[in-house]
């Protein structure tokens, strides 16, 4: 039994009958609604962005995980908050991390659709006061308020929509919104990889940037940290005494330096080092970082692999030298599932005389849409927020209200079109 309502069955045929160039229009019902919907994202916006939730402000987090799970309640999702004992954990991993939201809302289909967004932020208590919410113009200024609570607010809305279309032809949609992606998601990543296993369609929703791009690509990110334990000694008076871990973590950093390989998508970059305590002394520590991008996983194993054979040729042979990697995000990578459904994203947009690029190349950022990606067997796509710009920024965080109707009318549609197989 179809759950569309009247109107919308109507839209829908009289679209099939011009095939191929169905849907050539916006459908009447949803770009209405979609419209309409738009003060009320606002609202949730200013809401969202009231309440500070850095990824290491636990208070925070659970104010707004509170908040989160009282909206998807009231629109009629079986809700949780999971706090997972299954931590990954990394050299700035805390002790303790968020929660995650997670709701499922049960339809009459066969397929599962997942909508996932993050609420922690980067931005530390006290900050809010600096960009609190505000309209101006063609644009919603507030702290994150791109990265990523437009995020939130865009699956909250766009739930809400089809709750109000009547729309339940899916199986299951299934809500995940975690508070520790701005740190790598080490809560949450094995929660985000077993759930999106099951789906035949993820949708992420970080911002689009400026231009409102979706993204079929993100890139792996990996670290790699390098430690040399030396010997102290009185740099004046019996520097030969001491063994310089400044001068072995320089000639380590030197021959560590050449493994990027840009064509390829690869790069590994010392960004922050640490070495000596006192000018007149031979400093016995020092450590580097560096930064590391891949666009498939066993570009990763390969650099990994170089970086621990390359550390063994040392300038100082007294010296200790150590070498730890670790994959904070692996990448998302196009498939042929991922292509097909971005073909009818741009559809759907053209039924609104707009444009929209579906980008394959990874551009150097990653997102939990990897994690989703890993196990996944159905397309994974990133990038359905709304567009702006200034993520992380003192003050200058936007999003702009132009793309909030395209874009809730986007995911509407392309959440049906899914469930009811018009697309992969």
């Amino acid at each position: 039994m179809r759950s569309w309502t009247p109107c919308l069955a109507a839209a829908a045929l009289l679209a099939g009958l011009h095939a191929p160039a169905a849907w050539a229009e916006p459908v009447a019902d949803i770009h209405a609604l979609a419209s309409a919907e738009q003060a009320p994202l606002l609202d949730t916006l200013r809401e969202l962005v009231g309440i500070e939730s850095g990824s290491k402000d636990p208070q925070g987090l659970a104010q707004l995980a509170a908040l989160i799970r009282d909206r998807l309640v009231q629109l009629g999702g079986q809700v949780r908050l999971i706090q997972s004992e299954d931590v990954y954990r990394m050299e700035d991993t805390p002790p303790r991390q968020g929660a995650m939201v997670h709701a499922e809302f049960k339809g009459q289909g066969s397929k599962k659709i997942m909508l996932i967004a993050h609420m922690d932020t980067v931005y530390l208590r006290g900050m809010l006061k600096d960009q609190p919410f505000r309209i101006d113009g063609d644009r919603a200024y507030g702290l994150a308020i791109l990265d990523d609570k437009q995020g939130v607010a865009l699956i909250l809305h766009t739930v809400a929509m089809l709750q109000k279309l009547g729309f339940r032809d899916y199986d299951t949609l299934t809500v995940l919104i975690n508070g520790d992606e701005e740190i790598s998601s080490p809560a949450s990543r094995s929660t985000i990889t077993r759930m999106a296993a099951d789906q035949d369609a993820v949708f992420s929703f970080e911002g689009g940037g400026d231009s409102g791009n979706l993204r079929l690509a993100t890139s792996g990110i990996g670290s790699a940290y390098l430690t040399v334990e030396g010997r102290a000694s009185h740099a004046g008076a019996a520097p030969e005494k001491g063994v310089n871990a400044l001068v072995e973590l320089s000639h380590q950093i030197l021959q560590l330096s050449d493994l990027s390989k840009p064509a390829e998508g690869l790069t590994l970059h010392w960004t922050v080092s640490q070495a000596g305590t006192n000018r007149n002394v031979i400093p016995a520590r020092a450590s580097a970082q560096a930064d590391a991008r891949a666009l498939r996983l066993a570009d990763f194993d390969a650099l990994q692999a170089t970086l621990q054979q390359r550390v063994k040729t040392q300038r100082l042979p007294e010296a200790k030298v150590g070498l730890h990697f670790e994959i904070r995000r692996p990448p998302l990578e196009a498939t042929p599932a991922s292509r097909s459904l971005g073909d009818r994203a741009v559809a759907i947009y053209r039924e609104l005389g707009l444009p929209l690029k579906v980008l394959e190349k990874a551009t150097g950022g990653g997102t939990d849409a990897a994690f989703a990606f890993v196990k996944a067997r159905g397309p994974v796509i990133e990038g359905f927020g709304l567009s702006g710009s200034g993520s992380h920024s003192n003050n200058a965080e936007y999003v702009k209200l132009d793309s909030i109707v395209p874009r809730l009318y986007l995911a509407t549609r392309l959440v049906m079109d899914v469930a009811s197989g018009k697309a992969p």
